[in-house]
C-alpha cells in the first residue's frame, strides 16, 4: 500500500471510534514511536516512556472526544497528552534515569571505537544538558528540536502561543550552549593566574 492510499489519522480515529481495532492499530502504530522517543527524551527513562505510551494510547481510547482538529493535529495532540503524562509522574515519582541503557542502540555500525566513543560522549552530554534544562525548556527542545515539530504544532501540544514557543526555544538553546561550552571563565582565570606569576 502507498502512502497515498492509506488513511489520514483523522480517518484513523474515526474508525476507532466507531470500534474498528484495525483502526487503532494502525494510528498506534504510525504514532507510538514518536510519543515514546518523545517520553523518553523528556524523562531519560525507559520504563517510564513505555508506561507514558501506553497511557497516551489508553486516554485516546477513554477520551476519544478530546481531540479537536481545529487545535492541532492529532500527533500534536497525542505529544501534548504525553506531555501531561510524564510531567505528572516526574512530579509523583521526582527522580531522572541515567540513558544508558539507550547509548547502545544509537552507535553507528562500521566505524572505529574511538569514533564510536567520541560520538558516544557527545550524545551523552547533549541529552544530559537537556535533562538538566527546567520542564518549560526541555520540552520545547524535545519538540521542536529532536521532535521536529513545527512552531504551531508545539503550541499546540503544549497548549500555549506560537510566541512563548520561540521565546522558549531561544532561552533553551542559550542554556545548552552555556552547558556544552567549556567554561571560558576558568579559562581566564587560569590565563590571569598565569600572568600574575610570570
Amino acid at each position: 500500500m502507498t502512502a497515498e492510499n492509506e488513511p489520514s489519522d483523522a480517518e484513523l480515529l474515526e474508525l476507532m471510534k466507531a470500534g474498528n481495532e484495525e483502526g487503532l492499530s494502525a494510528l498506534y502504530r504510525r504514532r507510538s514511536r514518536a510519543v515514546h522517543r518523545f517520553a523518553l527524551q523528556m524523562c531519560g527513562s525507559q520504563a517510564l516512556a513505555d508506561d507514558v505510551t501506553q497511557e497516551v494510547f489508553m486516554a485516546l481510547i477513554r477520551e476519544e472526544n478530546n481531540y479537536d482538529p481545529a487545535k492541532g493535529t492529532l500527533h500534536a495532540f497525542l505529544l501534548g497528552v504525553a506531555r501531561n503524562h510524564v510531567l505528572r509522574r516526574l512530579r509523583r515519582e521526582r527522580f531522572y534515569v541515567s540513558m544508558e541503557e539507550d547509548a547502545a542502540e544509537h552507535k553507528a555500525d562500521g566505524e572505529g571505537p574511538l569514533d564510536d566513543f567520541s560520538r558516544g560522549e557527545t550524545i551523552e552530554s547533549v541529552r544530559s544538558a537537556i535533562l538538566t534544562l527546567p520542564e518549560r525548556y526541555r520540552e520545547v527542545v524535545v519538540l521542536c528540536d529532536l521532535q521536529e515539530l513545527s512552531y504551531q504544532e508545539a503550541a499546540a501540544a503544549l497548549g500555549c502561543a506560537v510566541g512563548t514557543v520561540r521565546s522558549r526555544l531561544h532561552r533553551a538553546r542559550a542554556l545548552l550552549i552555556g552547558k556544552l561550552r567549556p567554561s571560558t571563565q576558568d579559562e581566564t582565570t587560569e590565563v590571569k593566574s598565569a600572568r600574575c606569576f610570570a
